[in-house]
């Protein structure tokens, strides 16, 4: 049981590092969403499953808030909603990682 619970914080981790990666690369976002969805059974019940619903809202929204930043760049507020965006990608990787740290789930 302790090694399982060990497997999956190292999982919930390499998300949140695939997920800093994609600020370079953008690839690594995809591959952790593509774990999410795979290894959420095995986390459901344990403060891990907040993780990942937290990992995937996170990889959706920015999605989301991409597309609106990219269409209206020609109005140039394109600029701001992408930076405003970037910082909220930022800040919700680095919470998650803190609260993985810590042993805590994430509030959701």
């Amino acid at each position: 049981m302790v090694r399982a619970q060990h497997t999956l914080s190292n999982l919930t981790l390499a998300v949140y590092v695939l997920q800093a990666v994609a600020l370079v690369t953008g690839i690594g976002a995809l591959i952790g969403l593509a774990i999410n969805y795979l290894k959420r059974d095995e986390v459901r019940g344990t403060i891990y499953d907040s993780h990942f619903h937290w990992q995937i809202r996170t990889f959706w929204g920015t999605l989301a808030g991409g597309v609106v930043g990219w269409v209206s760049m020609w109005m140039l507020v394109g600029f701001v909603l992408l930076f405003i965006l970037f910082l909220w990608y930022l800040y919700r990787i680095v919470k998650g990682f803190l609260y993985l740290n810590a042993g805590k789930p994430m509030p959701v």
